[in-house]
């Protein structure tokens, strides 16, 4: 399970980035004084590299970004939030020779300090609304955006530190507050470019798992022995935070909340060469119809990738948790365990041998009783989290979260510094066996080993505030006096 959460993870969305989920979390909120608050956090747009202009990284305005929830563990979003953005043009131009001439960069000199600032020749913006119900067919409110606004304005890419000397200031200001309807509790929402919150050595993952040691038992550095392979990469990040109260099922009987975020494109798109575009990426579009096709979806993190077959990743991306049962053999049979016996079997490595594998139904499919299971459960994939469990706050959480004696960690909800690789990988391997939770210890020879990718993550990249995920990468790291 050692390989990006979401990062290229199927054939089809593999050439379709900006609709590419990469990371789903969904946790207790744990700034201070906002502890009664969950965040919600959905990153798109995998492998960005902070110099890649002069267009950098803009979501698909052609695009429908949603998170849904489920908080009566029926497998049916009762709750989605809908995410559509728009780039306006503002077609700066120079004086040259005495003509007017557009200018070719997104940025024209200006300065960048605020929101829709000066110095901008692209504004960003998004709309968000709200259903509650059946994600097209419910009831829907769109959200007014600050001032009178066309919508809620996201801050352009990191481009450098001359073209945004304080770009951690200049983002921040991009944190709006928001009413929902129902909801007597203000929200908060932002969108942007940031530090790729995820860790694990991807290339020897690929490598047929080519770890110079798998497990600390081996290698006691062998948790942090390799290259993070995401270090120096940015995504794109959708993030919500909002009362729990107004996110339960009414009456909260239930405290439980279930999961997922997706994207979805237009069934049909025509594209036109000749069409003159607007220099919002139009260019090439002539036409584009019919209902929305879902082309991506994550909730627990790493089950694409090296869960479901390669015949049905795409699949997998199309369907929604009510449809799980058709991917249920990948979950009772999985196929990682094997890999990893086979690999390192001369380390008298050996997979866990109860079949069918209920444990991992457990972790996956309908939460953990007693932990983060809804008090009914239609067996489906999606993050589940427990909001009545209090957060740990940021510098005393446990990166293996709930297997190292951490309820608020991942797999109940996940947080930035969940170290899902090594937990996963663990857990794959029997650690809930050797806990007695589904399985039994003797039918997980290695279910004790500490499996990791090497890979190391914790708390400690992370703000203790909303949004939480790091400052990206600057295109141009240098401080340069002037401008």
């Amino acid at each position: 399970m050692a390989v990006a959460s979401s990062h290229r993870e199927a054939p089809f969305i593999a050439g379709m980035p900006r609709a590419d989920a990469t990371d789903f979390y969904m946790f207790r909120s744990y700034e201070p004084g906002r502890e009664k608050f969950v965040t919600l956090v959905a990153n798109y747009l995998p492998l960005q590299d902070g110099y890649g202009g002069p267009n950098y990284f803009q979501l698909d305005q052609h695009a429908l970004y949603e998170i849904h929830l489920d908080n009566n563990g029926d497998a049916k979003e009762d709750i989605t939030f809908q995410f559509r953005f728009a780039n306006a043009n503002m077609n700066d131009a120079f004086v040259v020779g005495g003509k007017k001439v557009p200018i070719p960069l997104i940025i024209n000199g200006g300065a960048i300090d605020d929101v829709n600032p000066p110095g901008l020749n692209v504004r960003e913006t998004y709309t968000v609304t709200m259903v509650r119900g059946d994600r097209r067919t419910g009831t829907r409110e769109r959200i007014a955006a600050p001032r009178g606004a066309p919508g809620f304005d996201k801050p352009v890419d990191n481009i450098g530190n001359k073209a945004i000397p304080d770009y951690a200031g200049y983002a921040g200001r991009h944190v709006h507050d928001m009413m929902l309807p129902g909801c007597a509790v203000p929200a908060r929402v932002f969108v942007g470019q940031r530090k790729d919150s995820f860790a694990v050595n991807l290339g020897e993952t690929f490598d047929l798992v080519n770890y110079k040691s798998p497990a600390v038992e081996f290698d006691p550095n062998a948790e942090s022995s390799a290259r993070d392979d995401l270090a120096d990469k940015n995504v794109t990040m959708i993030a919500l935070e909002v009362a729990a109260s107004c996110l339960v099922a009414p009456g909260g009987a239930d405290p439980v909340i279930g999961g997922w975020t997706t994207a979805s494109v237009p069934q049909a798109r025509g594209n036109s060469p000749a069409s003159a575009g607007n220099g919002n990426g139009n260019g090439s579009v002539g036409r584009e119809g019919g209902g929305w096709t879902q082309v991506s979806r994550l909730g627990m993190p790493l089950v694409n990738e090296v869960v479901i077959g390669l015949k049905d990743k795409d699949r997998f991306n199309q369907s929604r948790p009510g449809d799980d049962t058709q991917f249920l053999t990948y979950v009772t049979n999985p196929t990682l365990p094997a890999l990893v016996e086979t690999l390192f079997a001369g380390a008298g490595v050996k997979a866990p041998t109860n079949f069918p594998r209920n444990d991992l139904v457990t972790v996956f499919l309908t939460g953990v009783p007693g932990l983060n299971q809804p008090a009914k459960v239609t067996p489906s994939e999606m993050l589940r989290l427990n909001t009545a469990i209090a957060p740990v706050p940021k510098g005393s959480q446990k990166r293996l979260g709930v297997i190292d004696g951490d309820n608020a960690g991942f797999p109940n909800g996940r947080r930035p510094g969940d170290d899902v690789v090594d937990i996963e990988l663990r857990v794959a391997m029997g650690k809930l066996c050797t806990l007695n939770l589904g399985c039994a210890p003797a039918s997980a020879p290695s279910g004790a080993i500490r499996f990791t990718d090497g890979a190391f993550l914790d708390d400690s990249p992370f703000t203790a505030a909303f949004p939480y995920l790091a400052t990206p990468i600057p295109g141009s790291p240098q401080s340069v006096a002037g401008r």
